[in-house]
């Protein structure tokens, strides 16, 4: 065997590593926080622990892996490639950049970067409620170039949230517009509808669209829109409070089913 790939992959808020033939399957994985190798194919003990080697830290266990869950069995069948998981904060933002980080000088900043700032902090306050019972998908594809910034998944529901940077300037929502300090205005709350109805129709399951807007100075909403909640990126902890909507077992079968690239493709 040769040419093993380590993937990394987020569990429950902390880093796993796991490690694929060069077909994409799973045949181990590697938990930092319970310092355990987990073989899934016993007869590649030594191949795997080789890859892995640059990457353990200290003693492990090695040995075969828990009885999986039907989420982990789940996750084991998707293809890297298609496992929406891994994606950070503002992925699809971090990839354009690394294929084209656009001139050295200019003079005024990258609106793409300022976008980043934004997806990293609301997207870093999300996995944080991993340990209420959440999970979150970051920079979900749509179909035309379209994304769901975070897809959160809880207790609480299903939210699709859109990150905008608003650093020191005052924001105001009058449905469907959002004015951003002096720039032009634009019927954001329009595109955040359409994008949660398409994540509703891929998941068959209610999601709601939810602005969020990143160290703004002021927030005007004279009247609340309509399906829309309008929040700033320190007030996203509230939803460890909400509940009663979902089951673990329903927030993990949905979470299986949301981070599976190609029900994105196909059903929208």
């Amino acid at each position: 065997m040769s040419e093993l790939r380590v993937v990394p992959a987020w569990r429950h808020g902390q880093e796993q590593l796991y490690v694929c033939l060069p077909d994409g399957r799973n045949i181990a994985w590697y938990d930092r926080e319970a310092a355990r190798v987990n073989l899934l194919v016993r007869d590649h003990r030594e191949e795997v622990l080789e890859a892995l080697g640059p990457f353990v830290t200290g003693p492990v266990t090695v040995g075969p892996p828990p009885v999986p869950t039907p989420a982990d069995l789940a996750r084991l069948a998707l293809h890297p490639d298609d496992d929406l998981a891994p994606n950070r904060p503002g992925e699809a933002l971090l990839v354009a950049l690394d294929r084209d980080p656009g001139p050295a000088h200019r003079l005024r900043a990258d609106p793409r970067r300022r976008a980043l700032t934004a997806e990293r902090t609301v997207g870093e306050a999300l996995d944080l409620l991993d340990g209420a019972g959440w999970r979150v998908l970051h920079s979900v594809p749509l179909p035309g170039g379209d994304r769901v910034h975070h897809l959160l998944i809880g207790p609480g529901g299903l939210f699709a949230l859109h990150s905008l940077y608003a650093r020191r300037q005052k924001v105001t929502v009058a449905d469907p517009l959002v004015t951003l300090g002096r720039r032009t205005t634009e019927p954001l709350l329009r595109r955040l509808r359409a994008d949660a109805g398409r994540a509703a129709h891929a998941l068959t399951a209610e999601v709601r669209p939810v602005l969020v807007l990143v160290d703004p100075a002021e927030v005007a909403v004279p009247t609340p829109p309509s399906e829309v909640r309008v929040l700033r990126d320190t007030e996203i902890a509230g939803f460890a409070r909400t509940g009663g909507l979902l089951k673990p077992a329903d927030v993990e079968a949905l979470f299986a089913l949301a981070r599976d690239r190609t029900v994105w493709t196909a059903a929208l």
